[in-house]
């Protein structure tokens, strides 16, 4: 009877892993959707204050990215940004030029050490 049990763990276990990775296909192809025909696009929560720290940033710099709020309804989108962010932080994410930036750290890096601008112009999301 245990080799039933344990046959039916990896079955489970397999099916879970599946479902898994169709889930972060779903949200590959969602994210690279949007970020393949815009500019700039940030992927946040509401209420979130580092998501609003990174728009507040770009707004200011007279960019209008594409914003996308991930409240409760796209956890395929969600768990494929975490993927790409190594697990940690997903929010906000940020992508310019169709390339992953990073989060709330990588905006304001390329802020201060003054790269955030040219990649911003490079992508088309800033014309002066």
């Amino acid at each position: 009877m245990e080799i039933g049990n344990q046959t039916a763990e990896v079955v489970a276990a397999a099916t879970a892993a599946v479902a898994l990775e169709r889930e972060m296909m779903e949200g590959y192809e969602k994210v690279r959707a949007l970020v393949s025909s815009n500019a700039v696009v940030v992927f946040t929560m509401s209420g979130c204050c580092m998501c609003h720290v990174v728009k507040q940033l770009l707004f200011g710099l007279g960019v209008g990215p594409v914003i996308v709020e991930l409240d409760c309804e796209r956890e395929d989108v969600y768990s494929f940004l975490r993927s790409i962010s190594g697990g940690g932080q997903a929010i906000p994410a940020v992508f310019i030029g169709g390339s992953f930036l990073g989060g709330i750290e990588a905006v304001l890096a390329c802020h201060i050490n003054g790269s955030l601008v040219p990649l911003l112009k490079q992508a088309g999301a800033l014309w002066l």
